[in-house]
Parts: C-alpha cells; structure tokens; sequence
C-alpha cells in the first residue's frame, strides 16, 4: 500500500483575499497581459477606419489651424509673442496627451466589462494601458512640433529636453491619478463621464496653451494667479514652452518666474493624485463586476 504524504501547515502557500493585489505594482508583473490591452484597443479603435493612425496627425492638426487662426489671427497674439506656431503647439501637445489618458482611462474599466465579469486580472491594467495607447498618438505630433520648431532655429540644450521629458511625466501622473480615480467612479456612477468631459473642456483654457502666462498676472488677483501657478498642467506647458519654444526665440523674459519650483510642485501634486486614484482604486473595485 502506498503511502500518501501529507502536507503540513506551515508548506502551504500563503492565502490572501481573492482580488487583491498590489495595485499598480501588478501592472509590471502583468507587463505581456498590458501589450495585449495596449493592442486591442489600438485595432477595435482604428477597425474599419481609412487613415488610420493618420488621425494622429490630421486631429492636431486641424485643432492647432482652428486655435491659430482664432487666437493667433483674430486676436493678433501671433503678433505679440514670438513663433507663436510653436508656443500654440507645444502646449496643444501637451493638453492631448493629457486628454486623451485621462478621457479613456475613466472609460476604460467599463468598456473592459466582459474581461472585468469573467476573469481576474488587475484592474489597474486599464487605465495604464491608455498611457501607452497615448505615446502612440504622442510620437507623431512630437515629430511635427520638432520640425516646426526646427524651422524657427530651434537649438534646444540638453535641460530643455529633460525639461520636456519632464513635462510629459508630469502630464501622464496626474492623468492616470485623476484616471484611476474617475474609472472607479464610473463604474458605479456614469456621471463620472460628463463630468470628465466638462474637465477636459476646460483644461485648454486653464492653462497657458492658448496665451501667455503674463496676461493672466496681470489681469487676475495675486491669490487667484498663484491657484493658477498650482495646476500641474501650467508647470508642464510652460516646461514644454522651455523645451521647445524658448530655444526658437530665446526671449529671457518668456517664462514664468521660479518655474523650477511650480515644476516640482507640479511632480509632488501629480504624485499625490496618483496615491488618491490607487486608494479609491482599492476600495471600490471589489464591486466592479457586480456592478458591472
């Protein structure tokens, strides 16, 4: 008769609660699970689609022809500030890489439901993959604002890239914060989405894309400049300003003052929207396939 070993207590593998994991941490175990979200959601959004990934290029670009010739013509800021082609779009490309992490993302838990109800996988997985679907998207507008700005004498430095590089950390931190945040809220309460909507809308013009920093001090009280100067999205359009516009025109006087500390600022603010969005990540998405 064969004897049958038992197994102690103390050989067993630990047990923890089902559907609990590390939260973000997760994601880099689950680096193959994450491609594969990255390229599905690149095939079903371009499926049936002629340009394709050409919409990379041609939404920018009609975006940067309709601000320019708004701002730039009707209000003459094209006279008042030096290349403003170039100042209009590097701030464009920042504000869309913030929009579009931060759009799909909050949409990305519910229109994942059928992976959400049958299987377990980390949910943070959604919201991440958007950041990468957004390089994606990020890379050739990038190509387009260098060549532009090549054209004005762009001569950039090596601070100036790490001040865009920078610049695009920052953007993508608070996006996937308030992301991980508002995708949990969602699936409970699609509100969530409109309420989104009417943030991005507002974004663009919460910011100095469209205009200068200084016509804000100027014409806002000192309080309310400062909550300006608080938006991590001004400290990263002015440091893709620094990377791509100052070089071209080398103005002295074109950047805000101390943006070395609204920028770190701006790093400490988006990390801590990154701890916020992973705590009410935590906590509600126990609930995310039964609400689903």
């Amino acid at each position: 008769m064969t004897n049958v070993s038992t197994t102690t207590s103390s050989e067993l593998p630990a047990l923890r609660e089902p559907g609990v994991g590390g939260g973000l941490l997760d994601v880099l175990r689950w680096r193959f699970l994450l491609r594969l979200l990255v390229r599905k959601e690149l095939r079903v959004r371009y499926r049936g689609s002629v340009l394709g990934l050409l919409w990379s290029y041609v939404k920018p670009g009609m975006q940067f022809l309709v601000f320019y010739i708004a701002m730039g013509v009707f209000f003459e800021l094209n006279k008042g500030t030096q290349a403003y082609a170039v100042y209009l779009f590097s701030g464009i490309v920042a504000i869309n890489f913030f929009n579009e992490i931060f759009g799909n993302a909050t949409r990305s838990v519910v229109l994942n439901a059928d992976l959400v109800k049958k299987i377990y996988l980390p949910r943070e997985l959604f919201p991440v993959s958007m950041i990468w679907v957004a390089c994606v998207h990020l890379l050739p507008q990038v190509v387009i604002l260098m060549g532009g700005a090549m054209l004005f004498g762009w001569h950039p430095g090596p601070l100036n890239l790490l001040a865009g590089l920078v610049a695009l950390v920052i953007v993508a931190l608070l996006a996937l914060g308030l992301g991980l945040l508002f995708s949990a809220v969602n699936v409970l309460f699609r509100d969530a989405e409109n309420i989104v909507d009417l943030f991005l809308m507002v974004a663009t013009w919460a910011s100095p894309v469209l205009y200068t920093w200084d016509r804000v001090e100027s014409n806002v009280p000192h309080w309310v400049w400062l909550l300006y100067q608080c938006n991590p999205l001004t400290a990263a359009v002015e440091l893709m300003h620094y990377c791509f516009w100052y070089p071209a025109t080398n103005e002295s006087t074109a950047l805000p003052p101390n943006l070395p500390l609204w920028s770190l600022l701006a790093v400490a603010v988006s990390g801590v929207a990154i701890g916020i969005g992973q705590l009410v990540f935590s906590r509600l998405q126990g609930r995310f396939a039964q609400e689903l």
